[in-house]
């Protein structure tokens, strides 16, 4: 067993990232299916950062950034395999996602469905607040939330 390591996504991940995406929640509670993220991840998500956290050489997590979203980027996706929850990988995963924004922004934000209790709890323990809720966003009756984590404001005042 290795240890796992962050790394950019590649076309061979493509279909265990479509996997994990396709039998967990809250993708399946949204109405995602294995369809609507083959259409996403081909190509590749251009003109966005993707990377992945490998387990033994296999694809346990997926990390999506959009740059230049609200004076900061966005994570526009993300994901842990089941069978990889509670290890530290997505831990890992958005620590590493974390130091390249940071490096380039002040401010990362990331929407997670107000239902995802384990999810609004996991961005909660690595720092970021609530912002607030888009009702009927995604699907009707629930809301996604806004969350933002910030290194500063985006600019500072002028002497």
């Amino acid at each position: 067993m290795t240890d796992p390591i962050v790394r950019p996504m590649t076309v061979e991940d493509r279909a265990a990232v479509i996997e994990l995406l396709a039998d967990s929640d809250p993708w399946k509670r949204l109405g995602y299916r294995a369809s609507d993220w083959d259409g996403y991840f081909t190509p590749l998500p251009q003109g966005r950062d993707s990377y992945v956290v490998d387990q033994n050489g296999r694809a346990a997590g997926i990390g999506v950034v959009r740059q230049k979203f609200l004076l900061g980027d966005y994570v526009e996706l993300f994901g842990v395999a089941d069978w990889a929850r509670d290890k530290g990988l997505g831990r890992l995963l958005l620590a590493h996602i974390e130091a390249v924004v940071f490096a380039r922004a002040r401010n990362l934000f990331a929407c997670v469905s107000d239902f995802n209790d384990h999810a609004r709890h996991f961005y909660k323990k690595q720092g970021y607040l609530e912002i607030g809720p888009m009702p009927n966003f995604l699907i009707s009756g629930s809301a996604e939330i806004l969350l933002r984590k910030t290194s500063g404001p985006a600019r500072e005042p002028r002497p």
